[in-house]
């Protein structure tokens, strides 16, 4: 029996002896902090882009801008426009959403001013308070398309000032944008060239054109690439502006855009 008992416990010992060793209890403080900052990184608000501050533009109406007010412009309207212009892959695309832009602003303006009741031409509006002809039209819509380029969200086009049609002894007047070409990334420049020391004597001592040539022309990136970016698309006779004519619609609706050849000849939706 003793030697039972005694087999028994050696056995026992052996048992312990080659057991895995269990981990060290984790200190309750630890324990308790990391679920405290895993709870804490659960209820963080996930990051949105800073909202946009209220602009303003200032509309006029009631004829030959007899009226003016100023209209705002809320942050998230801006934040809207700003989404629809970046993702306008083309001048011909920027223009559409220009159009949209200045029906969306000017239905803003109608909920802030009388011009709610503005209707295309100006028959239909005649005596009504807020109405607006084309002078009021492309004062106001160049102001718009001005408060947008400000914003630099313009990457197509530059506003230009309002352009003037006549037919007979009438006159009409609508807000135009030119196309450029699209902005380039800034690229890095070499350090200016210097003057060579002899370019003053030479200069004084012969009209040599040749002696120019020397120095980089101003215009020129460091690659010797002319720089275009943001100047007019290659256009000898301006056919690349456009013009963005509010007056033909009821306010709130898209603007109508045409070419300037094509709305200089009378083109546009047939209102009065």
């Amino acid at each position: 029996m003793r030697r039972l008992l005694a087999v028994m416990m050696l056995g026992a010992m052996a048992g312990g002896a080659f057991a895995a060793p269990r981990a060290p209890a984790r200190p309750a403080v630890v324990v308790l902090a990391k679920a405290q900052a895993g709870a804490q990184a659960a209820t963080l608000p996930a990051r949105t882009p800073v909202p946009l501050a209220d602009d303003s533009f200032r509309i006029c109406f009631n004829y030959s801008c007899m009226t003016e007010q100023d209209v705002w412009v809320p942050g998230s309207t801006l934040d809207t426009l700003r989404q629809w212009l970046a993702s306008a892959p083309d001048a011909a695309a920027e223009r559409a959403v220009l159009a949209q832009a200045v029906g969306m602003l000017l239905a803003e303006a109608g909920r802030q001013t009388p011009v709610a009741a503005d209707r295309g031409g100006n028959f239909l509006d005649q005596e009504v308070e807020g109405r607006m002809d084309c002078i009021d039209h492309s004062t106001s819509t160049t102001r718009i398309l001005r408060m947008i380029e400000a914003h630099g969200w313009l990457r197509f086009h530059q506003v230009l000032e309002p352009a003037r049609r006549t037919r007979l002894i009438m006159q009409h007047f609508g807000a135009v944008v030119v196309e450029v070409a699209p902005r380039r990334p800034a690229r890095a420049r070499a350090r200016p060239a210097a003057v060579p020391d002899y370019m003053a004597v030479m200069l004084a001592q012969c009209d040599c054109a040749e002696v120019m040539n020397d120095v980089r022309r101003p215009d020129t990136s460091a690659d010797g690439t002319q720089e275009s970016a943001g100047r007019p698309a290659d256009d000898a006779d301006a056919g690349n502006r456009y013009v963005v004519d509010s007056w033909f619609v009821d306010n709130g609706e898209a603007a109508i855009v045409l070419p300037l050849a094509e709305w200089l000849e009378g083109g546009g939706p047939n209102v009065q």
